[in-house]
């Protein structure tokens, strides 16, 4: 997958107000690991990196730290969230709960268009993940999920998700980037077989299966869980 392309083709149509491409533009370098868990944003040093304006910046982090994206510390002080394992497991139980179900509805609704587009993605991750190509695959993987979504038809169920994935987004680009690419758990063939046949159930099990697997990953780049009272 082209890394460049894949950028334009989520921030949407051009002529987006400064506001509006400054949020999509940090909100991917939150999403896709740019900005990593523990470091601290400042207005002055994005205005530099995005080449924009400060109203439109302040406003960015306005909606990302809302949005749970960024940590608001005190004294001014911004951060991307440090993920540990309490947070990392409410992660697990909310995506749980929620990605299954939209593969589900997507496997009612999905066309062989649909199936095929999908299919293109995951051929991109998988060369990808022989390149040891991280951005690309973190890019790719987002692109094969957010499809599965945007065929859901749920735009409630879809947006919470999207806030979920904005939590452990920093913290995945951390693990690939330690143990590389070669390996990363994917199930996406069991769910590509499961939206060609039509199969909600099949659907639901591989997306569950699917979400399991990242997140144990990422749960093995945060270390040993402290020990419970």
């Amino acid at each position: 997958m082209n890394k460049t392309a894949s950028r334009e083709d989520m921030s949407g149509p051009a002529g987006l107000p400064a506001h509006e491409q400054v949020y999509r533009h940090l909100r991917e370098m939150i999403l896709f690991g740019e900005l990593a868990p523990g470091q601290a944003v400042t207005i002055q040093g994005l205005t530099e990196t995005l080449g924009a304006g400060m109203t439109p910046v302040r406003e960015a982090l306005r909606r990302l730290t809302a949005e749970g994206a960024l940590d608001f510390q005190g004294n001014r002080r911004i951060a991307v969230p440090v993920l540990d394992h309490a947070a990392l497991e409410e992660l697990t139980i909310a995506r749980r709960a929620l990605e299954p179900e939209l593969a589900r509805r997507a496997a009612e609704r999905a066309s062989p268009d649909v199936v095929e587009a999908l299919s293109e993605i995951d051929t991109s991750i998988d060369t990808a993940m022989r390149r040891g190509d991280v951005p690309g695959y973190l890019i790719g993987n987002h692109a094969f999920h957010a499809r599965i979504n945007a065929c859901a038809d749920a735009a409630i169920l879809t947006g919470l998700v999207e806030g979920l994935w904005l939590r452990f987004g920093p913290s995945l680009r951390v693990v690939c980037g330690r143990f590389g690419t070669e390996g990363l758990p994917d199930r996406h063939k069991d769910l590509l077989d499961a939206l060609s046949a039509g199969d909600a159930d099949a659907a639901a099990s591989a997306m569950d299966a699917d979400v399991c697997q990242g997140m144990e990953q990422i749960a093995l780049g945060l270390g040993p869980a402290p020990p419970s009272d």
